[in-house]
């Protein structure tokens, strides 16, 4: 099988990745459900305030990296350490944005009391003497993400936009030094991608937060993307985007050709096939 060795990174690294242990340790990790490989011997390392991005066709295991790293799904083969602990033992240093779904109109949960779930999640009871600290900890990660304007109001009467603000508030209420995002831009509007992708990035650069990010599309953070995580038929390529978003590496990972188009600072995969790169149609260049 091809294991798909990673490619190495020639450029300086961020200095926010030049000191202190790695956030993310994979070592041979493989995962496969019965006879299908989704990755096989991967090795990564991920570091204080790197954001790497992960793209790759549907079913290629992406969403079940986040799996692994959260400990709710084993590995087949290999190792992994998340902030130095094992999967699960390290959920209290981890941040976790879903994708966005809008919540029904009826939900009457206030903006702030879904934040704060975020803090009540890994705590046991909260007790009077933290009701305080609790308060606190949800009115900064509020106005981090710029949503106290409607911190009380119900969640189901504000936008996609607004309420994937608020996911982003929950998951940075505990300090992470790890945030995973699982397609956390699916169906925002342009001006939403861009606002939920800026939050996720200066956090990562004040607070030397590690990103893992799950995406369709890689253009929304192209400019914030250190290396890339490209998982395709249980092959994978590790490098910055101009090392892996080439036609040469993509054609070796499909093992068919794609032609990647970079156009006005954006990049475009043309493929043999329709949905090849499992982006939404708009994502492809006519004439694929």
């Amino acid at each position: 099988m091809d294991r798909g060795t990673p490619i190495r990174v020639d450029r300086d690294a961020p200095s926010t990745t030049d000191t202190g242990r790695a956030v993310v340790e994979l070592r041979g990790a493989t995962l496969a459900y019965g006879n299908r490989v989704l990755w096989h011997d991967l090795d990564l390392d991920l570091m204080p305030g790197e954001f790497v991005a992960v793209l790759g066709p549907n079913g290629s295991g992406k969403t079940s990296l986040l799996r692994v790293l959260l400990g709710q799904q084993r590995l087949t083969a290999g190792s992994v350490r998340v902030a130095g602990e094992s999967p699960g033992h390290a959920n209290r240093r981890i941040g976790y944005v879903p994708q966005q779904r809008a919540l029904d109109t009826t939900v009457t949960m206030r903006g702030r009391d879904l934040v704060g779930l975020g803090w009540d999640g890994h705590r046991f009871g909260i007790g009077l003497s933290r009701l305080g600290e609790r308060r606190r900890r949800v009115a900064e990660a509020l106005a981090a993400v710029g949503a106290t304007g409607y911190a009380d109001t119900p969640v189901g009467l504000l936008s996609g936009g607004e309420q994937q603000r608020l996911r982003v508030a929950q998951a940075l209420i505990g300090d992470p030094r790890l945030l995973l995002c699982d397609e956390p831009l699916l169906s925002l509007d342009l001006a939403n991608q861009q606002v939920v992708s800026r939050l996720i990035d200066e956090r990562r650069r004040d607070s030397d937060t590690a990103v893992l990010f799950v995406t369709h599309e890689i253009n929304p953070v192209l400019p914030m993307v250190d290396r890339v995580l490209y998982l395709v038929d249980g092959r994978f390529r590790i490098g910055t985007p101009e090392q892996v978003m080439t036609s040469s590496t993509l054609s070796g990972l499909y093992r068919t050709p794609v032609e990647v188009l970079r156009v006005r600072g954006q990049i475009h995969v043309v493929g043999a096939e329709s949905g090849l790169c499992e982006d939404e149609p708009h994502h492809h260049l006519e004439g694929a």
